[in-house]
Parts: C-alpha cells; sequence; structure tokens
C-alpha cells in the first residue's frame, strides 16, 4: 500500500500545485489575498503568511490525497474488508508526533523574527502620536506642533445619512476617505505613539504592515517605513468595535516626497502660529 501511496502522492501534489498557479494567475488573486503592502515588514508579513499557507495545503494535498487513495483502492466493492482488531504501529504514531513537531518549529523560527523586526522601534526619524476617539484620528506631529484631526470626508458622511438620496456609489471611496489624512515623508521610518481618549480603537493600514489597538491610559508604539518610490494613498479603517460609529472611522495615509513633506509641515506650522495669534488678540469674554 504504502509503495502504491508514495506513487500516487507526486500525481496529487502536481495537481494541487497547477491549481494553486492557475489560481494566482487570475487578476482577482491579490484581491482575495494578503496584499504585499510597501513597507519591508508588510513583505515581510506577506511572506509568512504564504509560507504557512503553503504549508497548509501540502498537508491537505497528503492528507486528502491518503484518504481519496483509501476510499478508491480499498472499496467494499473491490473486496476489501474491514480490521476488526486493535492494530498499534509505534514507528507510526512516533512519526506522525515528530513531523507536526517540525513543521511548528520551522513556522515559529520565522514567526520570532518578524515579531522581532515589528517591535524593533529604534532609529526612528519621525514621531507621531495617533489618538482614537469617538468617531475620528487625531494625529500629533510631535516636537514640530502640528496637530491634526482626520475624520470621516464629508462625501461619505452625507451618503450614509438615512433619507440622503445619495447612490454610495456616486462618492469615491467611500467611507474609506477622510477629510485629513496622515501625512509622512517617504522612506521615513515613523513612529507611532497609539493611544486612546475614550474606548478602546484599532489602528491598522494593510498596506503599511501596521495593526495595533489604541488603548485609554495606554500608549502602545508601532512604525513603518514606505519604501522609497511608493508615494501614493493608503487606506485603513479601524478595527475594533468601538460603538455605532465603528463603521466610520477610516484612515488614510498620505505618503509624500520628503520635499513635499517639509513643505506641508511649514505650512501647518505656520497656520497653527496664526491660529494661536488671532486667538490671543481676540478680545476675552466677560462675565456677568
Amino acid at each position: 500500500m504504502l509503495k502504491k501511496l508514495a506513487l500516487k502522492l507526486p500525481a496529487f501534489a502536481a495537481l494541487a500545485l497547477s491549481l494553486a498557479e492557475a489560481a494566482h494567475a487570475r487578476s482577482g488573486w491579490d484581491e482575495i489575498n494578503m496584499p504585499r503592502g510597501v513597507t519591508a515588514v508588510s513583505q515581510q508579513i506577506y511572506s509568512l503568511h504564504m509560507l504557512g499557507f503553503w504549508v497548509c495545503v501540502a498537508i491537505g494535498v497528503i492528507v486528502f490525497g491518503v484518504m481519496i487513495y483509501s476510499l478508491i483502492v480499498f472499496r467494499h466493492s473491490k473486496g476489501a474488508v474491514p480490521d476488526t482488531t486493535m492494530v498499534h504501529n509505534t514507528k507510526i504514531e512516533v512519526i506522525w508526533t515528530i513531523i507536526p513537531f517540525f513543521i511548528l518549529v520551522g513556522l515559529a523560527i520565522p514567526s520570532l523574527r518578524t515579531l522581532v523586526r515589528i517591535s524593533n522601534i529604534a532609529g526612528s526619524e519621525l514621531t507621531v502620536k495617533v489618538t482614537g476617539y469617538q468617531w475620528g484620528w487625531n494625529y500629533t506631529y510631535l516636537k514640530s506642533g502640528v496637530n491634526v484631526f482626520s475624520k470621516l470626508d464629508p462625501l461619505s458622511n452625507a451618503a450614509r445619512q438615512l433619507g440622503s438620496d445619495i447612490s454610495p456609489y456616486s462618492v469615491p471611496h467611500y467611507l474609506r476617505n477622510v477629510d485629513h489624512p496622515l501625512v509622512v515623508p517617504v522612506n521615513t521610518k515613523v513612529l507611532l505613539l497609539i493611544t486612546s481618549d475614550d474606548v478602546i480603537h484599532s489602528w491598522w493600514v494593510p498596506d503599511l504592515g501596521v495593526k495595533k489597538d489604541a488603548i485609554p491610559g495606554f500608549v502602545n508604539e508601532s512604525w513603518f517605513k514606505v519604501d522609497a518610490g511608493k508615494i501614493g494613498l493608503y487606506r485603513g479603517q479601524c478595527t475594533e468595535l468601538c460603538g455605532r460609529g465603528h463603521g466610520f472611522m477610516p484612515i488614510v495615509v498620505d505618503v509624500r516626497s520628503k520635499a513635499d513633506f517639509a513643505a506641508w509641515l511649514a505650512k501647518q506650522q505656520a497656520a497653527g502660529k496664526a491660529q494661536t495669534a488671532a486667538a490671543a488678540a481676540a478680545p476675552s469674554g466677560t462675565t456677568g
């Protein structure tokens, strides 16, 4: 039986591989699979994900191959007689205990390497405090005095209202756009200090490989560094059920060149100083 099975398994493996290649060739594969992302960490997470996926495929091919082979070869119509005695094979039991052990160790090593890399915040070049609130995000650029509140964009907010008669299909990036994105420079290690003002939220942008809970009274740390040449908009959302407005807390990260980011930051600083000066110059109210 084992010799016949050994001859059959390569055929099952070849069939599984051809099906996987055909699925990968489809245009919709990337839409249903984990994104590769635009950071070294997100790509490492993707590689780890695919390693686990192919290990599961291999296990499935072997297990279902043995099952299908047994059903076909040892069926009743061919005169197969079930064994009614208790059969114990120490060698086989040792083998099917050792193999999963090595599979788990083989997956644990790259997983630990990825976790260590995700936790390494050393060498950060820009620090942003991210504060979740019902229902949006507040980005504070430490050491620069720039403070940005980000919430659902007005078009999406209008379309989501009951009786608005606005088709969601007419709104670009419906429920995935914001009024003020998080602006960061490309090829720069950005440290995120993530917390919350009220309940637990979760800041998640798949293309950056970042998902971290925002917990009131506690500061979580995460970071990302967008690869050079990957300027653009990257979208995410709150992934912690935080109340009735949970579905209306999108995240947009606007990655710009370093020169464009410096110009944007200077503009925000000038606007902040102007607002502070105007507030200081305004006459104070009187109480009676």
